[in-house]
């Protein structure tokens, strides 16, 4: 399992977690059934605090992403229904465009300027799909 955290980013940390799980379920990197680290495990591994680690598997399982078996360890519940996939991918992608906006704005860039840059840049990769 791949996770990166960006300590600079405004999204907190077990949320960044959260949104990578969510993500490798998503895009079907992480299958139903698979096993996750450990808290202590995971922290390690992310040189974070293990409450960091608890708080992310507490909020996925109250998304219904994992589920913790008592002395088994914590897995991945059988694939959700499409209107569950569908609104985590639009989570992802609201935490995703708000992180960049949130980093354009601090860098002293106004609003108008960020969605000019998105809608450019969003042209261009509409005209190279089309190539």
């Amino acid at each position: 399992m791949e996770i990166r955290i960006d300590p600079d980013s405004a999204v907190p940390i077990y949320l960044q977690i959260a949104h990578a799980v969510k993500h490798q379920v998503a895009t079907g990197r992480l299958t139903p059934g698979a096993q996750l680290p450990t808290v202590r495990e995971l922290a390690t591994l992310l040189r974070v605090n293990p409450n960091t680690i608890a708080r992310a598997y507490d909020q996925l399982d109250a998304d219904s992403v994992i589920t913790t078996q008592q002395g088994r360890g914590t897995y991945v519940r059988e694939r959700p229904d499409g209107a569950h996939l569908t609104r985590v991918r639009q989570e992802q992608l609201k935490a995703l465009t708000d992180s960049v906006i949130g980093k354009a704005l601090s860098m002293g860039y106004t609003v108008d300027e960020v969605r000019d840059a998105f809608d450019a840049q969003l042209t261009r990769w509409a005209r190279q799909k089309k190539s």
